[in-house]
């Protein structure tokens, strides 16, 4: 219990110093200020990788004595970057989603932070629910596992198939027209606030709050296929939980790096699909068989996977402008000396 609730205050501390003192101010979160947070994140989540060998290695506060959780220090802090690397690389969709949300809403870049901040805390609160509820199913329901593993499989394929030309409409979140019942939505901004008062009484949601909603009723909908992901690669509820939070609080500074490049990796989706299958091939066809992948198998493969459609997607866009150069080149016209 101990080291539930010393994870807990770690990442209410970090929440509290990124809006408290670092983002007081609204402001233009800048590619470089964006990079450097990432590398926080990153560095913090490694960090963390090296307690949880340590933790689990000598048992701290009885950490890893359950039947069924990684025992050795190794297989935990390579079970807990095979889940932060699954989770961050499916964040990946979701944050080309919340710049669509924020373009449709007409959110200044410098309230964007503010909306992420509150959506990426109320993600942390939800997802920490789920995965308390995939834990007792999986812990008491053997067969919850074929379910997630079909899941997976079925986001997959959906990701396949699906366009990217597909426009996406967030007018038609069902939580949304729900709270439109109830309060009007002001058609201006209204600085940094969520809602408008009047006599102490909200009166109005302002184009903020409603990008909340959405932003944070889409992370719920991701969640059902990441969670399912995680518990692919271990049942240990707190490997699960932690590896899950810290690629959800790295998300906010990864959108403020990505959120511009992502339509230039055209191949990306089938990384994650192939991420995914994998996954779910593990749970519906190894896991009955009782066939165990070593982590460091499972690690190198999904970084592989990703790394494979990031360097395709790149080399795809080189090739694509050096043809588009050539083409201009034979059709400008051309100029002859004349002596």
């Amino acid at each position: 219990m101990a080291v539930w609730l010393g994870f807990i205050l770690l990442v209410v501390l970090m929440l509290a110093l990124d809006l408290g003192v670092f983002n007081r101010r609204s402001h233009v979160i800048s590619t470089r200020e964006a990079l450097r947070w990432t590398s926080l994140w990153v560095s913090v989540s490694l960090l963390f990788s090296v307690f949880v060998f340590f933790a689990y290695d000598r048992a701290w506060f009885g950490i890893g004595e359950e039947v069924g959780h990684p025992s050795r220090g190794i297989d935990a802090a390579l079970t807990f970057l095979t889940g932060y690397i699954v989770e961050l690389s499916l964040s990946m969709d979701n944050i080309f989603v919340i710049a669509v949300i924020f373009s449709y809403f007409g959110i200044p870049k410098q309230y964007q932070h503010r909306v992420l901040f509150w959506g990426i805390l109320g993600a942390v609160i939800f997802r920490g629910l789920f995965i308390a509820a995939g834990a007792y199913l999986v812990a008491h329901f053997d067969w919850v596992l074929y379910v997630f593993g079909a899941i997976l499989l079925w986001t997959a394929y959906k990701m396949l198939k699906s366009n990217s030309d597909e426009e996406i409409h967030p007018d038609d979140n069902i939580l949304l027209r729900f709270f439109r019942k109830f309060l009007p939505v002001t058609k201006q901004m209204r600085g940094d606030h969520f809602f408008v008062k009047r006599n102490n009484r909200i009166v109005a949601m302002t184009p903020m709050f409603v990008a909340l909603i959405v932003v944070e009723t889409t992370d719920v909908m991701f969640a059902f296929d990441s969670i399912p992901a995680i518990f692919a690669i271990t049942s240990d509820p707190f490997l699960v939980f932690t590896s899950n939070i810290f690629a959800i609080l790295g998300l906010r500074s990864m959108y403020f790096v990505l959120a511009s490049l992502l339509d230039k990796f055209e191949y990306l989706k089938y990384s994650l699909a192939a991420i995914l299958a994998f996954v779910g091939i593990k749970m519906v066809a190894l896991h009955p068989l009782h066939i165990k992948l070593e982590q460091w198998v499972s690690l190198t493969l999904i970084v592989t996977l990703l790394a494979a459609g990031i360097i395709a997607s790149l080399l795809k866009e080189r090739a694509d402008k050096r043809k588009e150069e050539k083409k201009s080149d034979e059709h400008s016209p051309k100029t002859t000396e004349v002596m």
